[in-house]
């Protein structure tokens, strides 16, 4: 895909978005009736469902990693086998997923006040429905949802977008024929009203002087994810509320 344009002449991507455009996001709380707390969420094509468990006692496997002073985090992260083109084979312990389940770990650790719940453990589940691009940020916006769901105390929403350059120019919410380009990608998860970035991670190159920028673009990318999130729980409170009125 290296001689694809990414970017036409007019200033327009692949999709049709603009560079600093996020794809169509739709979101949703408490699907799952089983779970602690819940979400589903769609960045594009890409789709992912989050559950929660927990705070609950630790398994008994899991003993030795328990802390007297906080709680253990426990994330799984699956990609379905009919999630991209390929029909290929995903074993639940394959390298990708177990690096992906460590990367959203790390970022929830940051996040969650896990000093709230002692020796207790918090399950985090992903699974990804459809892949098509920036799924550690699909999951992250999925996972965040879920855990607010869930009631579990966190230090801020937790939005996570990507981002590439092209022509010079930031593009933001990379889709997969973006990112199986040569081009680099940076992926970023920060805490919106905090200012703060809790994870970054950068595939490819970038020079020195083009990173301010992209990086300014990607945060921006998740402020306006953000702006959604926060717009969806909210709706969702009230419809709690007024279902909980009403019964």
């Amino acid at each position: 895909m290296a001689g694809l344009e990414l970017l036409s002449d007019q200033g327009y991507r692949i999709d049709g978005r603009k560079p600093d455009e996020l794809r169509r996001i739709r979101c949703k709380l408490g699907v799952f009736t089983q779970a602690d707390g819940s979400a589903y969420i769609e960045q594009g094509n890409t789709k992912v469902l989050a559950a929660i468990y927990g705070p609950r006692e630790a398994d008994q496997n899991m003993r030795n990693q328990i802390c007297h002073d906080k709680c253990f985090l426990n994330c799984e992260y699956t990609q379905a086998t009919f999630s991209t083109a390929e029909r290929k084979h995903r074993s639940r312990g394959d390298r990708k997923g177990q690096d992906m389940s460590t990367h959203i770990k790390q970022t929830f650790e940051a996040t969650i006040q896990t000093s709230l719940y002692p020796r207790s453990q918090i399950d985090i589940y992903l699974q990804v429905l459809q892949a098509d691009g920036s799924n550690y940020c699909a999951c992250i916006n999925a996972a965040s949802l879920a855990l607010i769901d869930a009631g579990i105390a966190m230090k801020d929403y937790v939005c996570a977008c990507s981002a590439s350059l092209t022509k010079g120019k930031p593009v933001i919410d990379i889709n997969h024929v973006e990112e199986s380009s040569d081009c680099a990608e940076l992926s970023v998860a920060i805490l919106p009203k905090l200012d703060q970035i809790v994870y970054s991670e950068l595939n490819g190159r970038l020079h020195a002087n083009e990173l301010p920028d992209v990086i300014d673009a990607v945060v921006r990318g998740c402020k306006d994810l953000f702006v959604v999130m926060d717009r969806t729980v909210r709706e969702h409170l009230e419809e709690t509320a007024t279902t909980f009125t009403h019964s």
